[in-house]
């Protein structure tokens, strides 16, 4: 499906120079296509006079057609938190580390956009996971999340004790420092240090990954997507862990609190420049395909 892409929104970290440099050049090239660019009044960038239109970014998803999202797969996921139940699509621009979802290359920036704004493009819909924690002296918190759920031990070197079902199901006893629950998008994030699989984006499943599990037979699994995932603290431990979505806290899990995460009703649309190929963006995230020395084994790879 094409979109019509008359007001573009720009985020990123303008405090990372190379983030602010790559916003100051977009803005002044739509500039001189006729577009101004939304930017929060917050980025504090010295843009050409008028060339912009301040807009919080909490209202992108109302006034934007599209949303460029210029960092590392954080500002993605950011940005992700931003249009989450609404329909506008995302642009990721690497100037972070890996990149896995912000694919376009600061060299090719202008050339890409210019041909994602000429309607050459394709579009990847991706699931988000939604999570709710129900604590037993507190109000439930909800959120959503693109690339994953964590619980995590907090505050103390001692293990979690904690406990796992799958749609009422009982699953196992935990011992360890917390678990993953991954999207297929973010089985190449936290869950891929955990030992975690691979799994293709466009694959309905889910990963769930212990970390650093006590016993060497607790490994990580995959689950059907649309299951109910329940995690609950043991009673039988003092234990405090922290729940994170796409890196950002939402409450602590103590002695009998309960964490569920299933399916969310809303997706986001990642849009990618004509050629993107996901094989050839984990060849070049992960150095496979290079033999001693880092040199390439396959020629088909040149970057």
């Amino acid at each position: 499906m094409s979109h019509s892409f008359q007001s573009i929104a720009l985020v990123g970290n303008a405090k990372d120079l190379r983030v602010a440099e790559c916003m100051l050049s977009l803005a002044g090239h739509f500039y001189s296509k006729g577009v101004r660019a939304l930017v929060d009044p917050g980025v504090g960038l010295a843009f050409r006079p008028d060339s912009v239109v301040p807009c919080p970014e909490q209202a992108f998803a109302t006034r934007a057609d599209l949303i460029i999202a210029i960092g590392g797969d954080g500002t993605l996921l950011y940005a992700a938190r931003l249009v989450a139940g609404h329909s506008v699509p995302l642009l990721g621009i690497n100037r972070g580390r890996l990149g896995f979802l912000t694919d376009v290359s600061p060299s090719s920036m202008l050339e890409d956009v210019d041909t994602v704004l000429a309607g050459r493009y394709s579009e990847d819909r991706r699931s988000l996971l939604a999570a709710r924690l129900e604590k037993h002296d507190a109000e439930a918190v909800s959120a959503l999340a693109l690339n994953d759920v964590v619980v995590n031990k907090w505050k103390t070197g001692r293990t979690m004790d904690f406990e796992t079902s799958i749609n009422g199901r009982f699953v196992n006893s935990h011992g360890g420092d917390g678990m993953v629950i991954a999207t297929a998008t973010g089985s190449t994030a936290y869950a891929l240090s955990c030992g975690g699989p691979i799994v293709e984006p466009d694959l309905d499943v889910w990963v769930m990954a212990p970390i650093s599990p006590h016993t060497l037979s607790d490994r990580p699994i995959v689950v059907r997507a649309g299951s109910k995932i329940q995690l609950r603290m043991s009673d039988r431990f003092e234990s405090r862990a922290q729940v994170t979505c796409d890196g950002s806290a939402i409450g602590d899990l103590e002695q009998g609190d309960n964490l569920y995460v299933e399916g969310a009703d809303a997706q986001i649309t990642l849009l990618h420049p004509p050629g993107y190929d996901y094989y050839r963006l984990l060849r070049s995230k992960l150095h496979w395909g290079r033999g001693a020395y880092g040199v390439l084994n396959d020629t088909r790879d040149t970057e």
